[in-house]
């Protein structure tokens, strides 16, 4: 339920009301199934979280478009960061430092893990600040404790 809550706090403001986590990769993208029976994809890496099925019948036809699911497991980001940073800790996920969406790169030095809430949490954040930024937009990172 931590995760669950986590998402509302931190996603809440695109209107998702989460109650179930349907699937997660080792990126920590999540479809999540909302109160009115739609599914969702948050992508922490791009900093989005957008109804991708409003019904499961729509998620299961969604699930077998090889697209989907070249784009789903990310099979070689996976390698690749796991090459780099070995194996995952119990409730961590591979990630980027700094999100593509704010020119990250998706792989080399730019990897790392980091635990699951942690990225839903920074990347709701993120979103939520650039949201109305045009594209190409400068943004400056400042760090506070």
């Amino acid at each position: 339920m931590e995760l669950i809550e986590t998402i509302r706090k931190s996603w809440g403001w695109v209107g998702i009301e989460p109650i179930e986590i349907v699937s997660e990769n080792d990126f920590g993208n999540l479809i999540i199934k909302d109160e009115e029976g739609k599914y969702w994809r948050l992508r922490p890496e791009d900093c989005c979280c957008t109804v991708i099925a409003h019904t499961r019948a729509e998620l299961d036809n969604i699930s077998r478009d090889q697209t989907f699911l070249r784009d789903w497991y990310m099979a070689e980001l996976v390698a690749l960061a796991s090459d780099q940073l070995g194996p995952l800790g119990e409730g961590r996920k591979y990630c980027l430092k700094l999100p593509g969406v704010l020119g990250g790169a998706y792989g080399g030095e730019n990897l790392a893990s980091a635990p699951l809430t942690e990225l839903v949490r920074l990347s709701g954040d993120i979103a939520r600040q650039i949201e109305d930024l045009p594209d190409g937009a400068q943004v400056r990172i400042q760090l506070v404790e």
